[in-house]
C-alpha cells in the first residue's frame, strides 16, 4: 500500500483514499462521529506515513490522531475539485466547463473551466435535511434505511402535481413537474401515509430544490454539464432519478460519478502526493 492517504472529514461521513501496491485507487469511508475508527485503522497501517488532510471536521481527527502522523492540510473546495478533475478524467468524460455539485450534509455549488474553479451558490438542503426530516416525520434515521425506503415510496398522494391543478385542461408545463413539494397533504382529506411514501417524497423536494437551483446557475454560466457529486448519492438511484429527470427536462446533461463521495478524499491524497513529491 502507499505510504501517503487522503482523508476528507465531512459533516456526516469521513473518506478515506489511497493507491494500493498496483497503483490502483482504494476508499474507506467511516462515520465522522466515530474519529476513532480513523485512528484505530491508521494504527493497523503503520506503513502510512503521509497524510493529506481536508474537510469541515479537520481539526477534530487531528486531536484524535495527535501527532502520530505528518498531515498536510488542503482547503475543502480545492481538494473537492482536484479529486473531481481526477475522477471525470479516470471514468473517460472529457468535460471542460460544468457545473458542480456536492450534496453532502448540505450542497454547496461551482463552476468548474478547465484548472480554475470559484464557488458560485449553495443551500442548506442536502443529505441532512433528507436524514432530518425523515427522522421528524417517520423516527427513521439509518441512511440506507432511508435510500431503500425511498426507492420503494410514491409521491403521488402527497406532492401535488401540475396536471392535479389544472384537472382535464392543457398545462402550460410538462404536467408531471411537482407544482407544491407535500402540497396535497393539506387539501385532500386527512388520510395516514406510509412512511416508504414520506421519505420518497422527502428525497424528492431535496433533489428538485438542488436540481433547481444548479440548473439556475448553469444557465447564467452557459454550462451544458452539471456533474452531481457526494456522499448523499451513493447507491441513491431514487435520488439520482428525481435529479436526472429535472435536469434533462431543462436541457442540460447530468453527469454522475461512480465514486460520487470520495472527490474530496481524492484530492486530498492527490495534493499530498504533489507535496511530498516536491519535497524529496
Amino acid at each position: 500500500m502507499s505510504t501517503v492517504i487522503g482523508i476528507d472529514t465531512g459533516g456526516t461521513l469521513t473518506k478515506l483514499a489511497y493507491l494500493n501496491e498496483q497503483n490502483e485507487l482504494m476508499l474507506k469511508v467511516f462515520p465522522s462521529n466515530e474519529m476513532h475508527l480513523v485512528k484505530e485503522w491508521l494504527q493497523n497501517h503503520p506503513q502510512v506515513d503521509e497524510i493529506g488532510l481536508t474537510g469541515g471536521r479537520t481539526e477534530q481527527l487531528r486531536d484524535v490522531l495527535k501527532t502520530m502522523k505528518s498531515i498536510e492540510y488542503i482547503v475543502e473546495f480545492e481538494a473537492t475539485l482536484m479529486g473531481v478533475r481526477y475522477l471525470l478524467k479516470q471514468e473517460g468524460h472529457q468535460i471542460e466547463n460544468s457545473i458542480i455539485t456536492n450534496i453532502g450534509t448540505g450542497t454547496s455549488i461551482h463552476y468548474m473551466d478547465g484548472n480554475s474553479h470559484i464557488r458560485i451558490g449553495g443551500t442548506g438542503i442536502g443529505g441532512g435535511t433528507l436524514i432530518g426530516l425523515s427522522a421528524i416525520m417517520t423516527g427513521i434515521t439509518d441512511f440506507n434505511d432511508i435510500k431503500n425506503r425511498a426507492a420503494n415510496g410514491n409521491r403521488e398522494q402527497i406532492d401535488l402535481l401540475v396536471k392535479d391543478i389544472y384537472q382535464g385542461m392543457d398545462t402550460p408545463i410538462d404536467g408531471n413537474l411537482t407544482a407544491s413539494n407535500f402540497g396535497k397533504v393539506g387539501i385532500t382529506e386527512d388520510v395516514q401515509h406510509d412512511s416508504n411514501d414520506l421519505i420518497a417524497t422527502v428525497q424528492g423536494l431535496v433533489g428538485e430544490v438542488i436540481t433547481t437551483l444548479s440548473i439556475q446557475l448553469a444557465e447564467e454560466r452557459k454550462a451544458k454539464y452539471i456533474v452531481y457529486i457526494g456522499s448523499t448519492l451513493t447507491n441513491n438511484e431514487h435520488l439520482k432519478k428525481v435529479i436526472s429527470h429535472y435536469t434533462y427536462l431543462k436541457k442540460h446533461t447530468p453527469v454522475f460519478l461512480e465514486d460520487c463521495g470520495f472527490a474530496g478524499a481524492v484530492g486530498a491524497l492527490l495534493n499530498i502526493m504533489e507535496y511530498c513529491k516536491k519535497d524529496s
